[in-house]
């Protein structure tokens, strides 16, 4: 045995061969991640749920164009993008799949957070990643079983108990905040600029800490980089098109194009981790992360333009924007047209919205 050759924490050596002691340093930062998201991400859509009216959010659920539009572009859209990408690089079938199970993930929360910067229609941005979620149980499963045909005849696990706790993680808090908008509206002006500071801290701390978690995994094939840095640029670009063809308003159209490009990551994950074993982890596990990367990037470049324009331009040019984005004292709001602050009070000069 060579002392040289071993190292000081090997708990046995045989020449070169040396057993090192399980490293589980991963697992707990793991676990302490979770948990710390879980309830950021409580507190962010708490906050968030303090933008909106219970009557607006129902107005969306009768009338539910801008959720069917959506709807169209998270399980229409995103998934055929997925499909062409994977033949346009010809990528490894393995790599193919994980593409496409991003592709057929509903929204992620982070769309509201983004959202709420680009002043989009808050109301309609929740719906849309509730309504994305709840039909993400049937939609994920046919999106999958149509488009992974040519890659595996195996069937590819759907952790229906991930998507019901990511739909009770964002309807109790938002519940919880629209009835404290309610009941104390100066209370909740204050949450929600606590909430949106939060809302960005979580979203870096996603970032930074994926990278350190899976730090190994960032050796892969060229083409998954690319492909993980143009198709939430796409999915943004695409749902922004569509909605505007439509002919919804440019705030909606910023939030439906939000809800289009964020997707779920974490569940495209789980159930990666679930579906694969893992020499087939090691050629797909880090595709989720880099989508997730480049989403927050592209999100963030759109936040910083547009904030940048909101304080160069005398008046934003958006005059479809509602009541409760200009109650909260949104800039957006206050150089509406429709609308003339006067402290507390509001006057509609313009019905036609």
């Amino acid at each position: 045995m060579d002392p040289q050759v071993c190292l000081e924490n090997a708990t046995h050596c045989n020449g070169t061969s040396c057993l090192m002691p399980h490293d589980n340093f991963n697992e707990i930062l793991s676990l302490v991640l979770s948990i710390v998201l879980t309830v950021m991400l409580a507190i962010v859509m708490f906050a968030m749920g303090c933008t909106v009216e219970a009557s607006r959010l129902w107005a969306h659920v009768r009338r539910p164009w801008g959720i069917f539009v959506g709807f169209l572009c998270q399980f229409g859209i995103m998934p055929l993008t997925a499909f062409l990408l994977s033949l346009a690089f010809q990528v490894h079938p393995v790599q193919a799949i994980v593409i496409m199970i991003m592709g057929c993930c509903p929204g992620g929360s982070s769309s509201n957070i983004i959202a709420y910067w680009l002043d989009g229609d808050m109301d309609l941005s929740i719906s849309m990643t509730a309504c994305s979620t709840i039909l993400a149980m049937g939609m994920m499963p046919l999106c999958l079983f149509i488009y992974t045909k040519m890659w595996t005849d195996n069937d590819i696990q759907i952790p229906y108990e991930s998507i019901g706790i990511t739909l009770v993680t964002l309807l109790i808090p938002v519940a919880l905040g629209m009835y404290v908008k309610h009941r104390f509206p100066k209370k909740a002006k204050i949450i929600l600029k606590t909430g949106s500071i939060v809302g960005v801290c979580l979203i870096v701390i996603i970032a930074i800490v994926g990278g350190v978690l899976y730090q190994s995994s960032w050796v892969i094939a060229p083409s998954l980089w690319i492909i993980g840095t143009i198709y939430p640029a796409i999915g943004f670009s695409l749902g922004f098109l569509l909605a505007r063809i439509v002919g919804l308003p440019s705030y909606r159209a910023r939030t439906v194009a939000l809800e289009t490009g964020f997707q779920n990551s974490q569940l495209c994950s789980t159930i990666v981790q679930l579906s694969f074993s893992l020499e087939e982890l090691e050629m797909m596990f880090s595709f989720p992360l880099i989508y997730s990367i480049f989403q927050i990037f592209f999100a963030g470049v759109a936040v910083g333009g547009y904030q940048l324009y909101k304080r160069k331009c005398a008046k934003v040019q958006d005059c479809e924007k509602e009541l409760p984005r200009v109650a909260l004292g949104s800039k957006a709001g206050e150089c509406n047209d429709g609308f003339v602050m006067d402290g507390t009070l509001m006057s509609i000069k313009n019905t036609a919205l």
